[in-house]
């Protein structure tokens, strides 16, 4: 017949068989968060100053204004799948819903706030 209680096949309370899925995609970005940021880090060693004008011009360079776009979508998108875990395992049905839907938002916003600016100094604002 099933697995699980009757009562649980009732409510639907059964696996959503997302768990393997969510799952895996929190350990691909744990490992492309690793690898961008240990970039990130050698490349912040390497620059010649850490004067406005030397970071300004550094990101304006594609081999570095691409890799920080990837890990800004990499971290916000590691960021929610992990508080997506919490906000379920702690939240009541009521608030679940609407804390999932505020952490979507802010992610997005947040992540495109941070897109935005790596776009605008890559393409030429003045410094």
């Amino acid at each position: 017949m099933g697995s699980g209680t009757h009562i649980g096949r009732v409510r639907g309370l059964g696996s959503a068989k997302e768990g393997a899925h969510h799952w895996w995609r929190q350990r691909v970005t744990a490992g492309s968060n690793l690898f961008l940021t240990l970039w990130f880090v050698f490349a912040i060693l390497r620059m010649p100053g850490y004067d406005y004008a030397s970071v300004h011009t550094w990101l304006q360079n594609g081999w570095a204004a691409v890799p920080m776009l990837l890990l800004v979508v990499s971290v916000f998108y590691h960021f929610r799948l992990g508080l997506q875990v919490v906000i379920e395992d702690y939240q009541h049905e009521q608030k679940r819903v609407a804390a999932i839907l505020l952490l979507n938002f802010f992610t997005v916003a947040t992540a495109a706030t941070a897109i935005f600016a790596i776009l605008k100094v890559a393409f030429g604002a003045a410094a």
